[in-house]
Protein backbone atom coordinates (compact mmCIF):
# COMPACT_ATOMS: atom_id res chain seq x y z
CA UNK A 1 0.00 0.00 0.00
CA UNK A 2 1.23 3.47 -0.79
CA UNK A 3 3.42 2.63 -3.78
CA UNK A 4 1.25 3.49 -6.79
CA UNK A 5 2.74 3.76 -10.21
CA UNK A 6 3.54 7.37 -10.96
CA UNK A 7 3.09 6.61 -14.67
CA UNK A 8 -0.46 5.39 -14.18
CA UNK A 9 -1.57 8.42 -12.20
CA UNK A 10 0.63 11.20 -13.57
CA UNK A 11 -0.31 13.46 -16.45
CA UNK A 12 2.74 14.28 -18.62
CA UNK A 13 4.10 17.73 -17.95
CA UNK A 14 3.83 20.27 -20.73
CA UNK A 15 6.86 20.25 -22.97
CA UNK A 16 9.56 22.54 -21.70
CA UNK A 17 8.47 22.61 -18.06
CA UNK A 18 11.58 22.20 -15.97
CA UNK A 19 12.55 21.76 -12.41
CA UNK A 20 14.74 24.34 -10.71
CA UNK A 21 18.42 24.26 -11.64
CA UNK A 22 17.36 23.62 -15.23
CA UNK A 23 16.65 19.90 -14.91
CA UNK A 24 13.54 18.38 -16.50
CA UNK A 25 10.90 18.03 -13.82
CA UNK A 26 10.36 14.30 -14.34
CA UNK A 27 14.10 13.55 -14.11
CA UNK A 28 14.65 15.59 -10.96
CA UNK A 29 15.33 13.76 -7.72
CA UNK A 30 12.39 12.86 -5.48
CA UNK A 31 11.92 14.92 -2.31
CA UNK A 32 10.03 12.26 -0.34
CA UNK A 33 10.99 8.80 0.96
CA UNK A 34 10.12 5.35 -0.28
CA UNK A 35 6.90 4.08 1.31
CA UNK A 36 7.96 1.03 3.30
CA UNK A 37 6.92 -0.56 6.59
CA UNK A 38 9.57 1.53 8.32
CA UNK A 39 8.04 4.67 6.83
CA UNK A 40 4.69 3.89 8.48
CA UNK A 41 6.29 3.05 11.82
CA UNK A 42 8.20 6.34 11.96
CA UNK A 43 5.11 8.23 10.80
CA UNK A 44 2.96 6.83 13.61
CA UNK A 45 5.67 7.55 16.19
CA UNK A 46 5.98 11.17 15.04
CA UNK A 47 2.22 11.66 15.33
CA UNK A 48 2.28 10.49 18.94
CA UNK A 49 5.31 12.61 19.75
CA UNK A 50 3.75 15.68 18.13
CA UNK A 51 0.59 15.23 20.20
CA UNK A 52 2.32 14.99 23.57
CA UNK A 53 4.95 17.63 22.71
CA UNK A 54 2.21 20.09 21.77
CA UNK A 55 0.29 19.40 24.99
CA UNK A 56 3.44 19.72 27.11
CA UNK A 57 4.51 23.00 25.51
CA UNK A 58 0.99 24.40 25.74
CA UNK A 59 0.74 23.69 29.45
CA UNK A 60 4.31 24.76 30.24
CA UNK A 61 4.62 27.92 28.15
CA UNK A 62 1.00 28.84 27.53
CA UNK A 63 -0.93 28.56 24.23
CA UNK A 64 0.41 31.71 22.56
CA UNK A 65 4.17 31.26 23.29
CA UNK A 66 3.89 27.56 22.49
CA UNK A 67 2.12 28.34 19.22
CA UNK A 68 4.77 30.89 18.28
CA UNK A 69 7.52 28.38 19.04
CA UNK A 70 5.76 25.68 17.05
CA UNK A 71 5.21 27.97 14.08
CA UNK A 72 8.82 29.11 14.15
CA UNK A 73 10.08 25.55 14.24
CA UNK A 74 7.75 24.61 11.39
CA UNK A 75 8.97 27.48 9.20
CA UNK A 76 12.63 26.63 9.81
CA UNK A 77 12.05 22.94 9.07
CA UNK A 78 10.06 23.57 5.89
CA UNK A 79 12.57 26.12 4.59
CA UNK A 80 15.32 23.52 5.02
CA UNK A 81 13.16 20.91 3.27
CA UNK A 82 12.33 23.16 0.33
CA UNK A 83 15.95 24.24 -0.07
CA UNK A 84 17.13 20.66 -0.23
CA UNK A 85 17.64 19.38 -3.77
CA UNK A 86 16.63 15.81 -2.94
CA UNK A 87 15.20 13.59 -0.23
CA UNK A 88 17.37 13.85 2.87
CA UNK A 89 16.04 11.71 5.75
CA UNK A 90 16.96 13.99 8.66
CA UNK A 91 15.64 17.09 6.90
CA UNK A 92 12.42 15.41 5.76
CA UNK A 93 11.55 13.80 9.09
CA UNK A 94 12.40 16.96 11.03
CA UNK A 95 9.80 18.72 8.90
CA UNK A 96 7.28 15.93 9.58
CA UNK A 97 7.89 16.26 13.33
CA UNK A 98 7.31 20.01 13.27
CA UNK A 99 4.18 19.61 11.14
CA UNK A 100 2.96 17.12 13.73
CA UNK A 101 3.60 19.53 16.60
CA UNK A 102 2.13 22.58 14.88
CA UNK A 103 -0.78 20.65 13.34
CA UNK A 104 -1.80 19.58 16.83
CA UNK A 105 -1.53 23.14 18.08
CA UNK A 106 -3.67 24.42 15.20
CA UNK A 107 -6.44 21.93 15.92
CA UNK A 108 -6.29 22.57 19.67
CA UNK A 109 -6.40 26.37 19.22
CA UNK A 110 -9.53 26.05 17.11
CA UNK A 111 -11.22 24.08 19.91
CA UNK A 112 -9.77 25.52 23.13
CA UNK A 113 -9.44 29.19 22.26
CA UNK A 114 -12.07 29.62 19.55
CA UNK A 115 -14.48 27.22 21.27
CA UNK A 116 -15.34 25.36 18.08
CA UNK A 117 -16.55 21.78 18.75
CA UNK A 118 -14.39 18.95 17.43
CA UNK A 119 -17.26 17.75 15.24
CA UNK A 120 -17.30 21.12 13.46
CA UNK A 121 -13.52 21.38 13.15
CA UNK A 122 -13.39 17.81 11.80
CA UNK A 123 -15.76 18.79 9.01
CA UNK A 124 -13.86 22.04 8.38
CA UNK A 125 -10.47 20.32 8.17
CA UNK A 126 -12.01 17.65 5.92
CA UNK A 127 -13.22 20.34 3.55
CA UNK A 128 -9.79 22.01 3.62
CA UNK A 129 -8.04 18.72 2.84
CA UNK A 130 -10.48 17.99 0.01
CA UNK A 131 -9.87 21.45 -1.45
CA UNK A 132 -6.10 20.87 -1.43
CA UNK A 133 -6.55 17.48 -3.11
CA UNK A 134 -8.78 18.97 -5.82
CA UNK A 135 -6.39 21.85 -6.49
CA UNK A 136 -3.43 19.45 -6.60
CA UNK A 137 -5.19 17.04 -8.98
CA UNK A 138 -6.39 19.81 -11.30
CA UNK A 139 -2.95 21.41 -11.39
CA UNK A 140 -0.74 18.34 -11.69
CA UNK A 141 -2.97 15.49 -12.77
CA UNK A 142 -1.77 13.26 -9.94
CA UNK A 143 -1.80 12.90 -6.18
CA UNK A 144 0.99 10.33 -6.15
CA UNK A 145 3.83 11.08 -3.75
CA UNK A 146 6.19 9.43 -6.23
CA UNK A 147 5.88 12.52 -8.44
CA UNK A 148 7.16 15.07 -5.88
CA UNK A 149 9.93 16.45 -8.07
CA UNK A 150 8.88 20.06 -8.62
CA UNK A 151 8.46 23.00 -6.28
CA UNK A 152 4.74 23.27 -6.98
CA UNK A 153 4.08 19.59 -6.30
CA UNK A 154 6.14 19.80 -3.13
CA UNK A 155 4.04 22.76 -2.01
CA UNK A 156 0.85 20.78 -2.58
CA UNK A 157 2.36 17.82 -0.75
CA UNK A 158 3.21 19.75 2.41
CA UNK A 159 -0.12 21.60 2.38
CA UNK A 160 -1.77 18.17 2.28
CA UNK A 161 0.42 16.82 5.07
CA UNK A 162 -0.40 19.79 7.31
CA UNK A 163 -4.13 19.39 6.62
CA UNK A 164 -4.00 15.66 7.40
CA UNK A 165 -2.34 16.31 10.76
CA UNK A 166 -4.91 18.93 11.75
CA UNK A 167 -7.77 16.68 10.60
CA UNK A 168 -6.37 13.62 12.35
CA UNK A 169 -5.96 15.56 15.60
CA UNK A 170 -9.57 16.74 15.48
CA UNK A 171 -10.86 13.24 14.67
CA UNK A 172 -8.86 11.67 17.51
CA UNK A 173 -10.13 14.20 20.05
CA UNK A 174 -13.65 13.79 18.68
CA UNK A 175 -13.70 10.03 19.33
CA UNK A 176 -11.87 10.19 22.65
CA UNK A 177 -13.69 13.19 24.14
CA UNK A 178 -16.91 14.07 22.36
CA UNK A 179 -17.90 10.45 21.72
CA UNK A 180 -16.52 9.35 25.11
CA UNK A 181 -14.54 6.39 23.78
CA UNK A 182 -11.41 7.37 25.68
CA UNK A 183 -7.88 7.33 24.33
CA UNK A 184 -7.16 3.60 24.53
CA UNK A 185 -10.40 2.55 22.83
CA UNK A 186 -9.84 5.24 20.19
CA UNK A 187 -6.37 3.88 19.56
CA UNK A 188 -7.70 0.38 18.94
CA UNK A 189 -10.46 1.81 16.74
CA UNK A 190 -7.98 3.59 14.48
CA UNK A 191 -5.67 0.56 14.49
CA UNK A 192 -8.54 -1.40 12.99
CA UNK A 193 -9.55 1.35 10.56
CA UNK A 194 -6.03 1.79 9.21
CA UNK A 195 -6.12 -1.80 7.96
CA UNK A 196 -9.16 -1.03 5.80
CA UNK A 197 -7.36 0.81 2.95
CA UNK A 198 -4.71 -1.92 2.76
CA UNK A 199 -7.35 -4.63 2.52
CA UNK A 200 -9.49 -2.59 0.12
CA UNK A 201 -6.49 -2.00 -2.10
CA UNK A 202 -5.58 -5.68 -2.12
CA UNK A 203 -8.99 -7.28 -2.48
CA UNK A 204 -11.37 -4.59 -3.75
CA UNK A 205 -9.15 -2.76 -6.20
CA UNK A 206 -9.00 0.52 -4.32
CA UNK A 207 -6.67 2.92 -6.09
CA UNK A 208 -3.21 2.85 -4.48
CA UNK A 209 -3.02 6.64 -4.22
CA UNK A 210 -6.39 6.81 -2.46
CA UNK A 211 -5.36 3.95 -0.15
CA UNK A 212 -2.13 5.75 0.75
CA UNK A 213 -3.76 9.04 1.71
CA UNK A 214 -6.57 7.28 3.57
CA UNK A 215 -4.02 5.46 5.70
CA UNK A 216 -1.90 8.60 6.02
CA UNK A 217 -4.77 10.53 7.59
CA UNK A 218 -5.46 7.71 10.06
CA UNK A 219 -1.86 7.50 11.29
CA UNK A 220 -2.43 10.80 13.07
CA UNK A 221 -5.29 9.80 15.42
CA UNK A 222 -3.75 6.31 15.76
CA UNK A 223 -0.43 7.54 17.15
CA UNK A 224 -1.92 10.46 19.05
CA UNK A 225 -4.55 8.30 20.82
CA UNK A 226 -2.00 5.87 22.22
CA UNK A 227 0.40 8.69 23.15
CA UNK A 228 -2.38 10.55 24.95
CA UNK A 229 -3.36 7.37 26.76
CA UNK A 230 0.19 7.02 28.06
CA UNK A 231 0.50 10.68 29.01
CA UNK A 232 -2.81 11.72 30.55
CA UNK A 233 -3.55 11.22 34.28
CA UNK A 234 -5.22 8.08 35.58
CA UNK A 235 -8.24 10.25 36.40
CA UNK A 236 -8.75 10.52 32.64
CA UNK A 237 -8.28 6.77 32.10
CA UNK A 238 -4.63 7.16 31.13
CA UNK A 239 -1.40 5.71 32.44
CA UNK A 240 -0.34 9.03 33.98
CA UNK A 241 3.22 9.01 32.69
CA UNK A 242 3.07 12.69 31.76
CA UNK A 243 3.26 14.35 28.35
CA UNK A 244 6.87 15.48 28.84
CA UNK A 245 8.29 12.00 29.62
CA UNK A 246 6.22 10.40 26.85
CA UNK A 247 7.56 12.96 24.38
CA UNK A 248 11.15 12.22 25.35
CA UNK A 249 10.49 8.48 25.25
CA UNK A 250 9.16 8.73 21.69
CA UNK A 251 12.02 10.93 20.46
CA UNK A 252 14.52 8.12 21.10
CA UNK A 253 13.03 5.49 18.73
CA UNK A 254 12.21 8.17 16.16
CA UNK A 255 15.84 9.32 16.08
CA UNK A 256 17.09 5.72 15.98
CA UNK A 257 14.81 4.74 13.11
CA UNK A 258 15.58 7.89 11.10
CA UNK A 259 19.28 7.06 11.56
CA UNK A 260 18.54 3.63 10.09
CA UNK A 261 16.67 5.22 7.18
CA UNK A 262 19.53 7.65 6.60
CA UNK A 263 22.03 4.79 6.56
CA UNK A 264 19.96 2.82 4.07
CA UNK A 265 19.51 5.90 1.92
CA UNK A 266 23.26 6.54 1.81
CA UNK A 267 23.91 2.94 0.89
CA UNK A 268 21.27 3.00 -1.87
CA UNK A 269 22.60 6.20 -3.45
CA UNK A 270 26.24 5.13 -3.62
Amino acid sequence: MGQPSSEAMTRPLPEGRTHRAGRPAESALSKVPEVTALFWIVKVLTTGMGETASDYLGRTLGPIPAGALGLGGLVVALVAQFRSDRYRPWTYWSAIVMVSVFGTMAADVVHVIAGIPYAVSTVAFSVALTAVFIAWQLSEGTLSIHSIRTRRRETFYWATVLATFALGTAVGDLTAGTLHLGYLASGFLFAALIAVPALAGRYLGLNAVAAFWWAYVLTRPLGASFADWMGVPTSRAGLGWGTGPVTLALIVPIAALVAVLAGRHRAATR
